[in-house]
């Protein structure tokens, strides 16, 4: 059958690879494959945790073939990527998302730009009223969403998200579904208002506006009570800290590649909750699903092109040469 590989940094090549037999699980027939920074990353050489050559893939929309007690076949589900080994510390508290041992489809293990797919039950999610390309955004969204349950965001929340990419967007749309009032910054226009139209009631744009001012100026001098850090920039790390609230929570989603320095006694004299987040939960997959069956995130502007397996090495290559211009690719497997 049929595989999209990632040979080495920067060569994409259709290869054929041994078909499914005597594997346990529920087969699928691959639909469609979403892909986000984290496989432009290893298209580029840049993700640690990814050996070559490496099917890519992890945003996945398939349909159920055979092997299912829950869903009969036809049916269109889309996958929890990650594995768990259920004897860490973190299984053994309940939070499979940050299983130690963790290995997601197409970085630590290949992934699913492949014709048929076979995996976990317990890891298939599955909407009877949202598209393929529907299906495709539920992971995605889903690392934003964590983060705001990690925030414990409620409607009585101000909650301010640094970063609008994919996962910070899945943060301002999860933040506004639970109805809190939620503040997008960006330095990228586009994204801000793709970001507006996910729920965000007010706007920052970090190339105009006195950030720190704005956020006191929207909250009465208080602050969010949340801030969602989804950059990873040392500044944005500090920013959070000194702008959320006295006794507010703050959550890091992005990594910050070098050290970052504290003025720490902001944490205690704030009394702060500081929080990361990582992955998503299945209950999570679920609010996503029911945010996107309500109608209230707007697909299309999220998905800059879809592509078959054929076009897929050369649109990588211009996403890698001009990223700005990029914000989601999707994959059609079966044609």
């Amino acid at each position: 059958m049929r595989a999209l590989s990632l040979l080495s940094p920067g060569k994409l090549s259709i290869v054929d690879v041994p078909e499914l037999t005597g594997e346990d699980g529920v087969l699928l027939k691959v639909e469609m494959v979403g892909l986000c920074g984290s496989d432009l990353n290893s298209y580029r050489g840049n993700n640690p945790m990814v050996s070559y050559p490496r099917i890519l893939g992890h945003e996945i929309a398939g349909t159920v073939m055979e092997g299912s007690s829950l869903y009969a076949p036809g049916t269109r589900v889309m996958v929890s990527p990650y594995t768990h080994c259920g004897t860490c510390a973190a299984c053994i508290r309940g939070r499979f998302n940050a299983c130690q041992c963790n290995e997601t489809f197409g970085v630590q293990r290949d992934g699913a730009l492949v014709e048929w797919l076979r995996v976990p039950e317990d890891k298939l999610y599955a909407s009877s009223k949202l598209s393929l390309r529907e299906l495709c955004l539920v992971e995605p969204l889903t690392v934003g969403f964590h983060a705001i349950a990690r925030g414990r965001v409620t409607a009585q929340d101000v909650v301010a998200v640094y970063g609008c990419g994919g996962v910070g967007l899945g943060a301002i749309a999860g933040a506004a579904f639970r109805g809190a009032q939620t503040i997008a910054i960006d330095q990228d226009e586009e994204k801000l208002n793709t970001a507006q139209a996910a729920g965000a009631a007010h706007i920052l744009h970090t190339k105009y506006d006195d950030v720190t001012a704005r956020l006191m100026e929207l909250t009465n001098g208080k602050g969010p009570d949340v801030i969602i850090e989804a950059i990873g920039l040392p500044q944005t790390f500090r920013a959070a800290v000194e702008q959320v609230a006295f006794t507010g929570r703050v959550v890091y989603i992005g990594y910050a590649k070098q050290p970052v320095d504290y003025e720490t006694k902001l944490f205690v004299q704030k009394e702060l909750d500081i929080l990361g987040s990582r992955n998503a939960l299945p209950e999570n997959f679920r609010e996503v699903i029911a945010m996107l069956e309500s109608g209230m995130f707007p697909v299309a502007r999220t998905i800059s092109a879809v592509v078959g397996m054929e076009e897929a090495p050369l649109k990588f290559a211009h996403w890698a040469a001009q990223p700005e211009t990029v914000t989601k690719i999707l994959v059609r497997v079966a044609e």
